[in-house]
Parts: C-alpha cells; sequence; structure tokens
C-alpha cells in the first residue's frame, strides 16, 4: 500500500462510525458515532489540508454498511491506439469512466461511460484488471475504491464532447498527452498496450 497511516487509519475510524450509525439504535450509541465520524472529518481535513466541512459533507452522504466504492474504465482500442476523453475539470486525459451507477453491471456501467464522454458505442469483452486505487500512488480519496479496467470492442458511434470532456482521440503508446491521474495512471495505460499485446494473459489483479 502507498496510502500514508494516517489515510487507512482515518478511513477505517470513518468506517465504523458510519456501520454504527447504521445499526446503532439508541440515542447514546448515535451521538457517539456522529461524534466518531466528526473526528475522523477532522483527522483527514487536517492532513490533507482540506476543508473539514467538505470532508464531513463526504462522509454524511455515505450511508449504510461501509463497503468500498467501485469505477470502472475502459480500455477501448482501434489498431494499436487506445482511446482516451479530456476531462474538463483539469483539462487532461484519461480512459473513459467513472463511478459505476445503482442499477447497471459493471459491463453495462462502462458501455454506458464511453457512450456518454466519447460518443462511441462499444461492446465489454473482458476484464485486463482490478487494481485498488492507492496500490498504484493516486492522489488520497476519503475512501477505497476498486478499480475495474475492461477491455472493449468499438462497435460505432462517432466522436462526441459531453458535460464532463471536451476532447475525444486515440493515441499509440509513444503519444500519450498528460494524464488525469486522479483517474488513470501512466503505468496502467502502458500496463493495458501490454494486454494488448497479450491477449491471452489472465486479469491483474491487487
Amino acid at each position: 500500500m502507498t496510502d500514508p497511516r494516517w489515510l487507512q487509519w482515518t478511513r477505517r475510524i470513518a468506517a465504523i462510525a458510519q456501520n454504527g450509525l447504521t445499526y446503532a439504535e439508541g440515542p447514546f450509541d448515535l451521538e457517539r458515532y456522529t461524534e466518531l465520524r466528526e473526528l475522523a472529518a477532522e483527522m483527514m481535513a487536517a492532513y490533507s489540508d482540506t476543508d473539514p466541512e467538505r470532508v464531513l459533507e463526504l462522509f454524511r452522504n455515505r450511508d449504510g454498511y461501509a463497503t468500498p466504492k467501485v469505477d470502472v474504465r475502459a480500455v477501448v482500442f482501434r489498431g494499436d491506439r487506445i482511446l482516451l476523453v479530456r476531462e474538463t475539470q483539469d483539462g487532461r486525459w484519461t480512459l473513459p469512466g467513472g463511478w459505476a451507477d445503482e442499477g447497471y453491471t459493471a459491463a453495462q456501467a462502462v458501455a454506458k461511460e464511453v457512450r456518454e464522454e466519447s460518443g462511441y458505442l462499444v461492446r465489454p469483452e473482458k476484464v485486463l484488471a482490478v487494481y485498488d486505487r492507492d496500490s498504484h500512488g493516486a492522489p488520497p480519496l476519503p475512501w477505497t475504491v476498486y478499480k475495474l479496467f475492461i477491455r472493449c470492442a468499438l462497435v460505432g458511434g462517432s466522436p462526441t464532447h459531453s458535460v464532463e470532456t471536451d476532447g475525444v482521440g486515440f493515441f499509440g503508446e509513444a503519444e500519450i498527452p498528460p494524464l488525469s491521474e486522479g483517474r488513470v495512471g501512466p503505468g496502467q495505460v502502458r500496463r493495458m498496450f501490454e494486454h494488448l499485446r497479450n491477449p491471452d494473459w489472465p486479469a491483474d489483479l491487487d
């Protein structure tokens, strides 16, 4: 794990608080778990130079038993060039994808993300990797994230922009533009090219 220990501890405390608020019944326990959640937010804000209220809002927006979030990323090749989209948020590039929406299978979710962010239609075919986000040097988040990289065949559509993206293109391995590293890292993109050259490889698993 590459994330600092304070981040692991803070997430654990926040998860204990969330689970406690989910199952606790008495007012005393609810008060204590609420206080524990506020403490976790203060800790994360202090170590990450973030507004404590912003962190607390993120924690409050999560309910039910605490589990990792799932991020799906589409790996779409045209020949030996990979599909990337440019994020309006930071002006950098990434594989199409995002949080998996409730009510969708992983395959449906990744196809939906590609269509919305790039305009292309794809057919999901194979999971190439399941990565723990923290193990790959991404900037820290208040929660654990599993990233699913799914190989998709290009079947139609045409390049279009969206609210979240303002650029669409296919890039060779030696011409990858600056990446939005909170979403995908250079090593992960290079690994997808290795999977292209070795189609019989099993999926990577952290």
